[in-house]
């Protein structure tokens, strides 16, 4: 481990900052990424993951900082890491020689197991002798998945410890049983929790009858709950399933169908909807028509998606049900409609219609989408509506907005001009 005047160093310093760029810089430089923080004497990866700074970590690991250092009180950067209950951070710091057969492996997995049931809030009042209650705080990534943090005296621990569990065994291959990994997620009933949403996504890559018959099995219980995690198990496998070059088992969304027709909750039929979309067949169509004015916006908006169309397009009832929606109150709906027009290649006038409408919205992604699918129709009302997106939004993503269809309308044209 490094020594010296560690106050004075300035990977300490760019680690107790948060700086990965700037500890990227030093590392590649020649810093020592065992370098030891002078306040605690530990290395300054330690630093980093109680301060739960996952780039920085990340970062020292990727630099040469030893994350199985064996430490004064037994432990090590990883097992500490995985102690803090935040799976990403856990996996930024796990070697590949921990998941080797051998001793390491298996102290890895028992470390797990012992954290995964552990409560965050009373093992923090443990570390701290204080009496809480700890403050909380919600971590999200870019999808809206994330868990909760909790911080009482100075110490933060996070609450998806069994996540990091769950993924560990599925990477190791051990197959962990469909009623322990419901037990998991039942912990944290949030399917936007890591722990709810890694349970789900391991028992949908199985891709095996078993694992789909006790989902489907769980779909007729009277708790909305369970059957929601059931939904959940059924559209990841329907996902997984259609990411492989030779899917499987696309025929079994049609399955739902039933399941869907006498779902009463909104929360699970709008995933079982989500399910039927990956594989039209019959009767989604007559479903799709019937769902049109369910009273939860989510269900409507899945309504296109599960229409038939045939070569001319949309049938009459189902051009009509897309008209209505394109003009639904709630702009959620509108905005969903209006990305599946952007899509859909039907040659209906009315559609032409109802996009210029949709050129108005009070949102600029409904208007941006509106204008680019009027734009791919090659319908000349795309230059004089182009105006109405505005200038982008703030925090808006320039490549989620067609801006520039438009230009490549007028250019098609151009070049239909030059060749006569």
């Amino acid at each position: 481990m490094g020594t010296g005047d560690t106050d004075a160093d300035p990977l300490v310093a760019a680690v107790r900052r948060g700086d990965a760029d700037q500890v990227e810089d030093l590392l590649a430089a020649g810093a020592d990424p065992d370098a030891a923080d002078g306040t605690t004497g530990l290395p300054v990866l330690c630093r980093a993951i109680s301060a739960h700074d996952q780039p920085v970590a990340e970062a020292l690991v990727q630099g040469g900082a030893d994350p199985l250092r064996r430490l004064p009180d037994g432990t090590t950067p990883l097992l500490r890491a995985v102690e803090t209950g935040s799976p990403g951070l856990a996996w930024a710091v796990v070697p590949e020689t921990a998941l080797y057969p051998g001793p390491l492996r298996e102290e890895l997995l028992d470390h797990a197991r012992r954290q995964a049931v552990t409560d965050p809030e009373t093992e923090l009042r443990r570390r701290t002798g204080l009496p809480g209650p700890a403050a909380r705080t919600r971590q999200e990534d870019e999808s809206g998945c994330g868990h909760e943090r909790r911080t009482l005296g100075g110490l933060t621990l996070g609450d998806a410890h069994a996540a990091f569990l769950t993924a560990l065994e599925a990477r190791l291959r051990l197959r962990t049983p469909f009623a322990d990994l419901l037990a998991r997620a039942l912990t944290r009933p949030d399917r936007h929790h890591e722990v709810w949403a890694e349970s789900a996504s391991v028992l949908g890559a199985r891709l095996d009858d078993d694992t789909w018959a006790e989902a489907t099995r769980l779909g007729h219980d009277p708790d909305p709950l369970l059957r929601l995690f059931a939904a959940d198990v059924v559209l990841s496998t329907i996902i997984e399933d259609a990411q492989r070059h030779e899917p499987a088992l696309q025929g079994r969304a049609l399955t739902l169908l039933p399941w869907a027709e006498r779902e009463r909750d909104p929360d699970v039929l709008d995933l079982l909807l989500n399910g039927l979309t990956w594989r039209n067949g019959p009767g989604t169509d007559a479903f799709g028509l019937a769902c049109r004015t369910h009273p939860d916006p989510r269900i409507r908006s899945w309504v296109p998606e599960l229409l038939d169309c045939d070569e001319d397009g949309l049938r009459p009832q189902g051009l009509a049900a897309v008209l209505t929606l394109a003009r639904d109150p709630d702009p959620d709906v509108r905005g969903h409609v209006c990305f599946w027009l952007w899509h859909y290649s039907g040659s209906e006038p009315e559609i032409g219609d109802v996009l210029v409408e949709l050129t108005h919205d009070e949102r600029q992604y409904t208007r941006a989408h509106a204008v680019a699918a009027l734009a791919r129709r090659d319908d000349p009302r795309c230059v004089a509506a182009e105006h109405r997106i505005g200038p982008l939004e703030p925090g808006t993503d320039v490549d989620a907005l067609p801006v520039t269809a438009v230009w490549w309308y007028q250019r098609r044209q151009q070049e239909q001009k030059d060749h006569g």
